[in-house]
């Protein structure tokens, strides 16, 4: 029998941080498994493949397979793939980005190709950033896995993806279209992976500008953290507000989430048929 209901759930600062598991989210999951209800990790992190990630979660403890992850990388090679089947890709990223296009049908070239792809990269040079930018002034059209300025790391704060896609555009003067969070590109077809419909989709994340813009801008439920990168402190700066807020993933509960999600629905259906009555 299927639920009716699902999570899109964000990682760093949801699930672990620092490498560690936060509290609470093992049982979380464990709840949602046991229950059969369906998930799965959304990442703006192109470096990793699907089993990569779905490994280092094992080994934190969390016992799920590659098909409870989706990237934005998984999101951008599918969207290419419809865009123009079977094309060529000039690349700046990691093997996360190369495997998901290559599985998509999708050769590296680094000629004439038909997109300018750029992805998270700890190893780009200048060399390769060059390259990039003529073929983009030659007419190659250009993507962004995402626009995520920078990337939290062990180590400290490194640049991401959109600082490189910056860097590009302002050389090129061309824009580049980004697939990953916010981009209901990637939100949407994270929902389509479950088979779910927006109403039926709860979204759990630890940033405004991605996580609930995304989410708010489908419909989705949106779950608020405070554990990452979001405080609580920084709410009144944003003219949109999540649907319920929690300290942690240690704090949150199916039962508790879907109710708060019913009561949702059953307002907006009330203010529906107040205004057109």
């Amino acid at each position: 029998m299927k639920t009716n209901h699902g999570y899109l759930i964000d990682m760093d600062g949801v699930i672990y941080r620092g490498g560690k598991l936060i509290p609470g989210a093992k049982a979380f999951i464990q709840q949602l498994q046991e229950n059969d209800i369906p998930f799965i990790f959304l990442t703006n992190n192109s470096q990793r493949t699907r089993r990569d990630i779905s490994t280092r979660l094992g080994r934190l403890g969390l016992q799920v397979t590659q098909r409870h992850v989706y990237t934005c990388a998984d999101a951008t090679a599918a969207y290419l793939a419809r865009q123009k089947p079977n094309g060529t890709a000039f690349v700046i990223g990691e093997g996360g980005l190369l495997t998901a296009l290559h599985d998509e049908g999708y050769s590296i070239v680094d000629k004439d190709p038909d997109y300018v792809v750029i992805g998270e990269c700890r190893t780009f040079n200048a060399e390769a950033m060059e390259q990039a930018l003529n073929l983009l002034l030659k007419g190659a059209r250009f993507i962004a896995t995402n626009l995520d300025p920078n990337c939290p790391t062990q180590q400290g704060t490194r640049p991401g993806c959109g600082a490189l896609v910056a860097m590009l555009e302002s050389a090129s003067g061309r824009k580049a279209f980004s697939v990953g969070k916010p981009s209901p590109v990637m939100m949407r077809g994270a929902r389509k992976e479950l088979n779910l419909t927006a109403r039926e989709t709860i979204m759990i994340g630890d940033t405004m500008s991605t996580d609930i813009l995304g989410g708010h801008q489908l419909g989705y439920f949106t779950v608020l953290v405070l554990s990452g990168t979001t405080h609580e402190q920084d709410l009144p700066d944003f003219s949109y507000q999540p649907d319920y807020v929690a300290n942690s993933i240690a704090d949150l509960d199916d039962h508790i989430i879907t109710e708060s999600c019913l009561s949702r629905d059953m307002s907006m259906s009330f203010e529906s048929e107040f205004v057109h009555a």
